[in-house]
């Protein structure tokens, strides 16, 4: 691995860090900008306006091509950008779906004319999109989906449920995988459509969960009517097209998330043991440094990403790893700052307690982290399966039409 930058990627971190020093907040100091939680009216204005920024300014879509308003640059650059960015408070939360996985996949299948009118509004955050996959009875096995599409004319007419689907309540547009033909296995009877977030017969049901927010939802399908021509790949080839989505949403879901090492090592600079700093006990160095120590495998880890970018590689599991450990290492680290607080550690009200109750949310909204983008288990199988190329999984549902699939009682 080289972890040095060209002088090419060197000039573009210091240009990047200077804009950013120019347009926004660092984090030292700052009141963390928590990833996705308890978005209101004033939040999605300023997300608007920091995204219409950056694209004005030429840092977002920096990978895309240039007539949608992107550079067309190495996959390294976005990397870079993203580092440099993740030291700054900027407000996000908005727009990583619809730019990490909706628009991707439309660039992929979507028509010219398609193109023309979605790509740019959405980089420059005039309009929002979200992701609808995942279903109440499906768990983590997307395939298993039963929202259904018919085909009417000219149209498709969808009926069925879509959950924890982020950001669907501020969302102008999205992208929804759909049952079209029940009598052929579960992988090829699916087709893929994007969609109008108003269109007659949605219903968006914020979830209120248990730390505050409300961020994902239920989305309810009554004989919503969709053009054939909002189709995106063959009919009966959703599953292609999916795949397209769960790759990008692997990269885009697996950053890392606060809080972090050093948010632990400050807290235990302020909580005390036995009337001491608690980073004065043995025990909490050791936990401290066995998370520092995993921190760097991640690092490291991803910068072998970093190397295959730059060399214009295709990357290899290296995100699967990275998000898999992160996850786990955010809830644990939450639990642990907690126990530090002690009683405080009952408090979430952010202008009360520790790190502006930092770690109470995340340990709240941590198990999520375990479950987007790919459960722990789902993962644990790609790495075992097309890593270590240990045995798949027995499937017993493997090439019965989906109609003729056991299920249990409803």
């Amino acid at each position: 691995m080289d972890f040095n930058d060209t002088p090419e990627e060197a000039a573009f971190r210091a240009k990047t860090r200077a804009f950013l020093i120019a347009n926004a907040e660092p984090k030292a100091g700052s009141r963390p900008v928590l990833r996705q939680s308890g978005i209101d009216a004033d939040t999605v204005k300023r997300c608007k306006a920091w995204q219409a920024k950056k694209a004005d300014a030429g840092y977002a879509g920096l990978t895309w091509p240039k007539q949608f308003g992107g550079r067309e640059a190495s996959p390294i650059l976005q990397v870079i950008y993203n580092q440099e960015e993740d030291d700054f408070a900027v407000p996000r939360g908005l727009f990583e779906i619809g730019l990490g996985m909706c628009i991707p996949t439309m660039m992929t299948y979507a028509k010219p004319e398609q193109l023309d009118r979605y790509v740019r509004p959405a980089l420059h955050g005039q309009e929002v999109w979200c992701q609808l996959f995942s279903e109440p009875a499906g768990g983590s096995d997307l395939a298993a989906l039963r929202t259904r599409a018919e085909r009417d004319g000219d149209d498709w007419v969808i009926n069925g449920q879509k959950i924890w689907t982020s950001g669907a309540h501020l969302s102008d547009f999205g992208i929804v995988v759909v049952r079209t033909d029940p009598n052929l296995p579960k992988h090829e009877g699916l087709t893929f459509f994007f969609l109008d977030m108003k269109s007659p017969g949605i219903d968006i049901r914020p979830i209120h969960q248990m730390s505050g927010a409300r961020h994902f939802n239920e989305v309810f399908f009554t004989d919503v009517r969709v053009p054939d021509s909002q189709r995106l790949g063959a009919v009966g080839q959703g599953w292609k097209v999916s795949l397209t989505t769960l790759m990008n949403e692997r990269l885009a879901v697996g950053d890392v998330q606060r809080p972090e090492v050093d948010d632990l090592l400050e807290l235990s600079r302020k909580a005390r043991i036995d009337g001491k700093p608690a980073i004065r006990n043995g025990a909490v160095r050791e936990k401290i440094a066995e998370w520092h120590a995993r921190s760097q495998g991640l690092k490291f880890t991803r910068f072998r990403t970093m190397t295959a970018l730059s060399k214009g590689q295709t990357p290899g599991p290296e995100n699967s790893i990275h998000k898999l450990v992160n996850a786990s290492k955010l809830q644990d680290i939450a639990s642990y700052g907690l126990d530090l607080m002690g009683a405080g550690g009952l408090v979430i009200d952010d202008d009360l307690t520790e790190a502006y109750a930092m770690f109470q949310s995340a340990l709240l909204s941590s198990p999520s982290s375990r479950i987007a983008g790919g459960s722990d288990e789902i993962l644990r199988n790609i790495i075992a399966e097309r890593v270590l190329g240990l045995p798949s999984d027995i499937r017993v549902d493997k090439g019965k039409p989906f109609n003729q699939v056991a299920t249990g009682k409803r």
